[in-house]
């Protein structure tokens, strides 16, 4: 998360008031002290425009999945 929030030259209070999330949970994300909870992942994810699986380091594809056809 901290290497998206750097690359989009963003504080993290920048980013705390882009997407409702504390700084201080900002800081302890990007330290690997505590994991954002479901609803801030999907937040987050949505904001960066990469998917939750990105974020949690599970794959090094960035982009979000396509969305489902309807």
């Amino acid at each position: 998360m901290k290497k998206l929030r750097l690359e989009a030259k963003m504080t993290q209070v920048a980013l705390q008031l882009a997407v409702g999330i504390d700084q201080s949970m900002i800081s302890k994300y990007e330290r690997g002290d505590r994991w954002p909870n479901y609803h801030e992942l999907i937040v987050l994810a949505g904001f960066f425009n990469t998917s939750v699986d990105y974020l949690m380091g599970r794959t090094g594809e960035r982009r979000p999945y396509p969305p489902a056809e309807k």
